[in-house]
């Protein structure tokens, strides 16, 4: 897969995760990061297969990518990513989504000259050293960890692989400026953003028929609604791939 040409680009941040659906808290953080971090663009990339989450039932990836469509649709600098998309999760060999593999497989799309970001919100960053190549993760990018409701930052140093932990006088520095650079990492602090929405209040609006426009884009809200993905237990059909 081939990204667009962007010459200028020098700030590139790559936000994954399941988006089902995507809602207002993941753009409220991706708006947040654009301005604190000042990015030129964000790679929204919904995940084919979560390791950590096997066994949890998702929606249809082509159903999540088509949301996540609409939802940044007229943000110029916010981009829908087929990276981890089935055919190209397959492609590589692999029978799930590895950040660590994408982060590479992204960079090497990119100039080389590019600083490239990872959005990740402190509920997942809690788990970073439980993932495939924690170390060598964290090393494939600079960090930008987002408050969430529940998961204050101050965890953020503990979650780190025990071999790229701060000093205890570093991670009080971290709290106190909001970054933190050394053992060949760089970890950013996105605090204040706490628009609070769970998958779980948003099938249940979904069930309901009211409330959805409180919780999603109104796009995503007309697409849930049209297709009736949260409406019971069975998974809608899923839509053909886009062309690519």
């Amino acid at each position: 897969m081939s990204l667009p040409s962007h010459p200028t680009l020098e700030r590139v941040a790559f936000y994954g995760g399941t988006f089902d659906p995507v809602h207002l808290g993941h753009l409220a953080v991706a708006r947040a990061a654009l301005e604190r971090f000042q990015l030129d663009r964000i790679y929204f990339v919904p995940a084919f297969v979560q390791p950590l989450k096997v066994k949890q039932k998702v929606t249809h990836f082509y159903h999540r990518y088509a949301m996540l469509s609409l939802a940044v649709q007229g943000e110029a600098r916010f981009v829908p990513s087929l990276l981890e998309a089935p055919e190209s999760i397959r492609a590589t060999g692999a029978q799930a989504s590895y950040t660590v593999d994408t982060l590479h497989r992204l960079r090497a799309l990119l100039p080389p000259t590019t600083r490239l970001f990872c959005i990740l919100g402190m509920d997942a960053f809690q788990h970073i050293a439980k993932w495939r190549q924690p170390v060598e993760l964290l090393k494939a990018a600079e960090f930008i960890v987002a408050s969430r409701p529940g998961f204050p930052l101050d965890g953020v140093a503990g979650a780190l692989p025990e071999s790229l932990r701060p000093t205890e006088a570093a991670a009080r520095r971290l709290l106190k400026t909001g970054s933190f650079a050394g053992k060949g990492i760089s970890i950013h602090l996105l605090d204040g953003v706490y628009h609070e929405v769970s998958a779980t209040s948003i099938r249940r609006a979904a069930r309901n028929g009211h409330g959805l426009l409180r919780l999603v884009p109104p796009p995503v809200a007309e697409y849930i609604q049209r297709v009736g993905l949260y409406d019971g237990p069975a998974e809608a059909g899923a839509p053909e791939p886009p062309h690519q």
